[in-house]
């Protein structure tokens, strides 16, 4: 009986030892944001993390160290340590057949690239830049030159800064007003082109846009946020067309452009119609920003629910607390639905107005995540606003979307149902 008492003893210390470490991710995560940049980190050091989809928001769960447990409290991040009876009490419930959810396996913290100017004209107030500033992600700069240089292939994720593929400069003119911003910013991309030997911005531009989907093809991540959504597809489709006036190029638009898209070198439209007012800063009935009278306080979108078994992709880039997100506007603010592809995945959308807010798909090997508008806690930034201190919203709902795709490429692969 005491030999038995003093094997029952020791035996308590390590029932009681810490043996994961669960970042909830629903209401009672101080900092959502930040979240995300633990699950990196730890994946940069060489662990692995559970992607716990549905379960409490989309939790994170992995080995304790105490290491992880000290960087959770540097950053503000709510956590739990829990013991193995927990962690086998939460992996049965969501493996569990009968209820939606899943667990994801993190393997290998992706190498992250943002498609932007070089770093004196980094853009201040970019909203995948401001997020992986504020969850202390790294990331690298690129630009047409490195693009061109054939660099894609040494990242795994490619977000597009709110870029203008068309050689247009986002129509960044008023009639009969020519900006300062507007001529140094088209005497240095005329520069550039020169550089790279392309005889007009227009066809580097397109040159640029073609390396970015053969990147996609070839097994890459694309993310785009407003006018990168369409304005790469556009230039695609133009390929064949000069769609620029010439303000922009010295020589006149083709007349007959709109006949001349081909629609089968685009990854997410088809069927739409350019509006070639050289002056109106809208590219094409892809975006229905100007035409849309939604109110402010009327202007959400939802997202779908999709089964985290059997549609995992859309399942991961869907984790939120909230299903309800805050509409905010862009240069490009909302997809026309009638302008999808047929194999576009729809994750968000206000319905009553016939338009997509958030959509997904796959091209060649690789996939892509278009998202509607410029920045998800800034309803209508303006040129030369103030970018948006995200300390001030450390629990975005709109933000968090971003935040999914960055982590999407860590993913153990397999074969999807999607």
């Amino acid at each position: 009986m005491r030999h038995f008492l003093i094997f029952v003893l020791l035996l308590l210390p390590l029932a009681g030892k810490p043996a994961s470490i669960l970042v909830p991710m629903d209401d009672v995560q101080k900092d959502h944001l930040k979240s995300y940049g633990i699950a990196f980190w730890v994946l940069k050091n060489g662990g692995e993390v559970d992607w716990l989809l549905n379960y409490r928001g989309g939790s994170f769960m992995t080995k304790y160290e105490s290491k992880i447990e000290n960087e959770c409290k540097i950053r503000g991040v709510s956590y739990e340590v829990i013991a193995d009876a927990k962690v086998a009490e939460i992996v049965t419930e969501v493996t569990d057949p009968s209820v939606n959810m899943d667990v994801v396996k993190l393997e290998k913290a992706p190498r992250i690239a943002v498609y932007s100017p070089s770093i004196g004209l980094l853009p201040s107030d970019d909203a995948v830049i401001l997020v992986l500033k504020y969850a202390e992600i790294p990331f690298d700069i690129i630009y047409d030159p490195e693009v061109l240089k054939g660099e894609l292939p040494k990242y795994d994720w490619l977000h597009l800064h709110h870029e203008d593929f068309t050689g247009q400069y986002s129509k960044n003119t008023r009639r009969g007003r020519i900006s300062a911003r507007f001529l140094e910013d088209k005497s240095t991309q005329e520069a550039t082109a020169r550089t790279l030997g392309f005889k007009k911005v227009s066809k580097m531009k397109l040159a640029v846009a073609q390396h970015i989907r053969d990147f996609c093809a070839g097994g890459g991540f694309l993310f785009a946020m407003c006018s990168g959504a369409d304005s790469i597809d556009i230039a695609l489709a133009a390929c064949n067309t000069d769609i620029c006036e010439s303000i922009y190029d010295g020589d006149a638009a083709d007349p007959n452009a709109q006949s001349k898209l081909d629609f089968s070198q685009t990854l997410a439209f088809q069927n739409f119609t350019l509006d070639m007012d050289p002056f109106l800063r809208h590219f094409s009935d892809i975006d229905d920003g100007r035409t849309r009278h939604i109110k402010q306080q009327d202007d959400f979108f939802t997202l779908f629910d999709f089964s985290a078994k059997w549609d995992v992709v859309p399942s991961m880039l869907t984790q939120d607390h909230d299903r309800v997100i805050k509409g905010f506007k862009g240069l490009a603010t909302a997809f026309n639905i009638d302008k999808l592809k047929p194999y576009v995945t729809i994750m968000g959308e206000l319905k009553s107005a016939n338009e997509a807010r958030y959509i997904h798909g796959e091209y060649g090997k690789g996939q892509w995540t278009f998202y509607g508008g410029h920045d998800p806690e800034d309803y209508s930034h303006n040129s030369g606003d103030p970018p948006t201190n995200l300390s001030l919203h450390p629990n975005s709902p709109g933000y968090r979307l971003i935040l999914n795709n960055v982590l999407f490429p860590a993913a153990r692969r397999k074969k999807l149902k999607t």
